[in-house]
């Protein structure tokens, strides 16, 4: 019985990993393809691609629910999702990284982004955004920061990213007491990235985006 509730929790957590990664890529394909976009059709898609996450994660508060397992097991994502929700986190590969708890790739990106600033290869805004979304993320995932590190979020952090710390030191603590999710009609997310997608596709500039993400 222990090993089939093991089986299940691990195929419970690979299709929400699976649903996160096609939301996070919906984001990651809308930026890619901001400058194509009218201003409303960028905007429009992204309130969408939001209000999804936003539903996906009340079905998570819901799923994890009294399971202290899923609590366990789900909770890097759960904060990952409302890092992304409250915009304090802004990169889709960060937060992806986030949600599996992937502390050394995260830190692994960080290094290649010291690199590229170094050489003029990444803005220096874009560097701070980045590197603030990855320190509050390996923060959360109990990882040490160095001093530097420390001073580096106290120095930079806007209000977005201070708001989401307050937030998210009461979510593990929040209980839903009812409800399930049939986590398979976030399927219907794929609506929103082909409808994207097509935007980008009236623009020649963009068709490099026309990939299927299964």
């Amino acid at each position: 019985m222990a090993s089939r509730g093991k089986t299940e929790t691990s195929k419970l957590k690979q299709n929400l990993e699976e649903q996160l990664d096609r939301l996070m890529q919906q984001l990651q394909d809308l930026e890619e393809c901001r400058e194509e976009l009218e201003a409303d059709e960028y905007e429009e898609t992204k309130k969408e691609t939001l209000e999804q996450l936003g539903e996906f994660n009340d079905s998570l508060k819901k799923i994890m629910s009294g399971n202290m397992t899923l609590v366990d097991e789900l909770s890097g994502m759960q904060l990952a999702i409302q890092a992304a929700i409250s915009q304090a986190f802004k990169t889709p590969e960060v937060i992806r990284l986030f949600a599996k708890k992937q502390p050394g790739q995260l830190r692994t990106r960080l290094a290649e982004m010291d690199r590229d600033l170094m050489v003029g290869k990444l803005e220096r805004d874009v560097y701070t955004q980045q590197k603030l979304e990855i320190l509050t993320a390996l923060r959360k995932l109990g990882e040490k920061l160095t001093a530097d590190d420390e001073a580096f979020l106290s120095t930079n952090a806007g209000a977005a990213l201070s708001q989401f710390e307050k937030v998210s030191s009461d979510l593990g603590s929040t209980v839903v007491q009812e409800g399930f999710c049939d986590v398979g009609r976030y399927q219907s997310s794929e609506a929103t990235h082909t409808n994207a997608l097509g935007l980008c596709g009236q623009r020649a500039r963009c068709s490099q985006l026309h990939t299927v993400h299964s």
